[in-house]
């Protein structure tokens, strides 16, 4: 399939990667944006690394409410500029975001952010489990290590598995944006709320209510 210049400025804008690498990618996926959108991606997390340096103060604060005010989340992503930040990209990966703490929960935003305390109990967690079911001594360190990696894929927001998309993290989600408007992008914070969290709730038993209401009734 061909492909015209303005395919490949229309990719370039999409991706911002070079007009080169646009025209190469166009030329290996036979004129096909979408497959050559997913051909630069990496190219593109290679372009998101080089602007790690770069200070990211602009963006959003992004609230979503669900379930009629059951649970709510608040989360806070930055970006370099504010007319990037007002982006409809930047907008819609703000949202994605929201929905992807309020389903799948995590506790921090990426590894480096856990306490190195909790990261230690949930290892020494994981070698008695492995001691007990009569593993050796000498693979109960690696076994916990591979255990961990499964936990920070459940805990840590940017290794979680997008809810929208099961192919892809949301550090894969966020360095694609990061090619798509050239610039660093970065959730600094969220907090989670569900109605009740936390509150000890009183657990009625039946029987102990009526047993008492009986010998209320024969105290009087």
């Amino acid at each position: 399939m061909a492909f015209t210049a303005k395919d490949v400025q229309t990719l370039r804008e999409m991706t911002n990667a070079g007009m080169m690498d646009c025209k190469k990618a166009l030329n290996e996926t036979d004129g096909n944006i979408d497959a050559a959108v997913k051909w630069l991606r990496e190219r593109g997390m290679a372009q998101a690394s080089k602007r790690a340096g770069r200070v990211a103060s602009e963006g959003s604060v992004m609230s979503y409410i669900h379930m009629g005010g059951k649970i709510g989340v608040l989360v806070e992503i930055n970006c370099e500029t504010d007319f990037a930040g007002r982006s409809e990209p930047f907008q819609t990966f703000c949202k994605d975001v929201c929905l992807q703490i309020c389903s799948a929960s995590p506790r921090w935003v990426a590894r480096e952010d856990v306490p190195q305390s909790d990261i230690d109990a949930e290892k020494e967690i994981y070698i008695v489990r492995a001691r007990a079911t009569g593993k050796p001594e000498k693979v109960l360190d690696k076994i916990a290590e591979g255990m961990l990696a499964k936990w920070f894929n459940d805990v840590c927001l940017m290794e979680q598995t997008f809810v929208k998309n099961p192919d892809q993290t949301i550090e894969q989600l966020m360095k694609e944006l990061t090619g798509r408007i050239g610039e660093k992008i970065a959730v600094r914070r969220f907090a989670r709320f569900q109605l009740g969290e936390g509150i000890e709730k009183k657990q009625a038993n039946l029987a102990d209510e009526v047993a008492q209401a009986i010998a209320d009734t024969k105290g009087n």
